[in-house]
């Protein structure tokens, strides 16, 4: 059994350490870090689990952990990452990755001279409709990829330390490195020029202290293989939890992605038009696609096999992220 520890209880956390504590064989559930005491010790009551840490030093006291999964804010995945590798453990370390690339080079070295797994988590490429649309691509049943467009629309207004962009990278990094990987993944080319712009229509709050912050963001992009790209990412936007992709090639197109919670439709003698529920949030959309990544991960670790996503997937993502903030400051187009 591979023991696991998962360092952040928040949303994202929780999503991994429940996959361990019951559902991902060959894998236990060790321990819980999280420097907020009544959120920790709440996390632990519900997963049953006695180990607690109040930081991911404290547990590398513990030798039944061979695995460490990463979900503390960006700006921490460096030194963490680097520690944990330099003590022997694996890590599934989620996006973004790092704040620049040259973090992300500092961890990518620091698992190779250690020989441990370092998995990113961009959970869409265990997601099963991401990955028929990939066997549709790559069968070449609708030709040569011509265009990818990719959006991720959230309906929560971001929190406060989002608005620093200098800390949190803002929403290309936070709501749309999944649709950056989306890109590289279905083009299987890297991107060679990104224009981005950006605006603040939700978040009055933020635009006096942080004027450049943003919370929608649209961006295109030319790949060195010649192919196209589209991002658009919102946050805020009320109505639903919004992810859809389009794969556009010379002979059709694939499309990926649903906003409605099920396939009811619900019509009401009230109402002339019909209506159905919509999808709420990424854990509800996105919640088996995180279990597969969490059984991939320790598959990696007992194998040897190299993850979907790896540092430098992860990397290459932040790359983008940081050429598209340049440009929509800079307000004109970024080689990458």
């Amino acid at each position: 059994m591979i023991g696991v520890c998962v360092v952040g209880s928040g949303r994202a956390g929780m999503i991994h350490a429940r996959n361990f504590a019951a559902n991902v064989p060959e894998a236990k559930l060790i321990a819980m870090v999280d420097p907020v005491e009544d959120v920790l010790q709440a996390s632990c009551r519900e997963l049953g689990i006695e180990n607690s840490y109040s930081s991911y030093e404290k547990a590398l006291d513990n030798k039944d952990i061979d695995a460490f999964i990463v979900v503390s804010p960006t700006k921490f995945h460096m030194q963490t990452v680097k520690d944990l590798a330099y003590a022997g453990k694996h890590v599934l370390c989620e996006k973004p990755m790092a704040m620049n690339e040259e973090e992300c080079d500092v961890m990518i070295r620091a698992s190779e001279e250690n020989n441990t797994i370092l998995q990113i988590g961009f959970m869409r490429r265990y997601e099963s409709g991401f990955m028929h649309a990939k066997e549709i691509v790559d069968s070449g049943e609708i030709g040569d990829v011509v265009m990818v467009r990719s959006n991720t629309r959230g309906p929560s207004i971001p929190q406060p330390w989002m608005y620093d962009i200098k800390v949190s990278n803002g929403p290309l990094a936070e709501v749309s490195s999944h649709d950056i990987d989306a890109l590289r993944w279905f083009t299987g080319s890297e991107f060679e020029s990104v224009f981005a712009i950006g605006g603040n229509y939700r978040c009055p709050d933020a635009k006096q202290a942080y004027p450049d912050f943003y919370d929608n963001v649209v961006m295109v992009a030319s790949f060195k293989n010649g192919m196209q790209g589209m991002i658009d990412g919102a946050q805020g936007v009320g109505y639903a939890y919004d992810s859809r992709v389009e794969i556009l090639g010379t002979k059709g197109c694939v499309f990926i992605g649903r906003m409605a919670e099920n396939n009811v439709v619900i019509c009401t003698a009230d109402s002339k038009h019909g209506r159905y529920p919509l999808v709420g949030s990424w854990q509800q959309l996105f919640e088996t696609a995180y279990l597969n990544e969490d059984k991939d991960f320790i598959n990696c670790i007992l194998t040897g096999k190299t993850p979907k996503a790896t540092g430098f997937d992860g990397k290459m993502a932040v790359k983008v992220v940081n050429a598209g903030n340049k440009s929509i400051i800079e307000k004109q187009k970024v080689m990458v």
